[in-house]
């Protein structure tokens, strides 16, 4: 199956494209940074996900998956939300569509994040179920996941910080954060295995909204 991924060359959608492509999906990448992946399979465009004029003309996706995303940056609200709406209507939005996965954050449920993030995040949800009603009538599901902390770069000034990383630590139930690989095997269920889920925000935190809810970071 043709399976789109944004954010493709790091993180969460890098190890995303990366599992499909283990399982014999073919990958179309939409990333503003340099290819980083080397497969037969894939096909990478270097492309920022607001600019709708320049975004390629792909056909018949049948999965997209929305993982493109900054933090605490002048552009959360134009990357996260704009940007996922642009990738959506675009690719996804269609008939024969299987599968649509945004990814939000457990900060769109707490509120405890950087103001813009989490407003970001939010709008990711609230679109995620217009977008899932829509795509109902063509037979596809269409879900979003909320991860807690996961061990990636944008999360480096906590992770390399002994005292914030023992706070953080103190106050998440499981003790630990995940991996990018882990929510990426997420992703795959919800987009490939999973065939009546739809309109849901899954929330991947190691208890740490529902049980015991906090945000920590350095200081400005």
């Amino acid at each position: 199956m043709k399976t789109l991924i944004t954010g493709s060359s790091s993180g969460i959608g890098r190890e995303t494209a990366l599992i499909f492509l283990e399982r014999g999906f073919e990958v179309y990448g939409i990333d503003i940074k340099e290819d980083t992946i080397n497969n037969p399979l894939y096909h990478h465009y270097k492309v920022d996900v607001r600019d709708k004029e320049r975004l390629p003309e792909l056909e018949d996706m049948d999965i997209v998956i929305s993982s493109a995303g900054v933090q605490n940056s002048q552009d959360d609200i134009s990357i996260n939300l704009r940007g996922t709406i642009n990738i959506v209507e675009k690719y996804g939005v269609r008939k024969g569509i299987k599968s649509i996965l945004m990814v939000a954050s457990a900060s769109a449920h707490t509120g405890l994040e950087f103001p813009e993030y989490s407003a970001s995040k939010g709008g990711v949800i609230t679109y995620m179920r217009n977008v899932a009603r829509r795509i109902a009538l063509f037979g596809g599901t269409c879900n979003s996941i909320s991860p807690g902390g996961v061990m990636t770069e944008l999360n480096k000034p906590v992770m390399e910080d002994e005292v914030l990383w023992k706070e953080i630590m103190d106050l998440t139930p499981l003790k630990k954060w995940a991996t990018a690989e882990e929510i990426a095997e997420w992703i795959y269920f919800l987009t490939v295995i999973n065939k009546s889920a739809t309109g849901e925000d899954f929330l991947i935190d190691n208890g740490e909204t529902r049980l015991n809810g906090s945000f920590i970071w350095p200081e400005a």
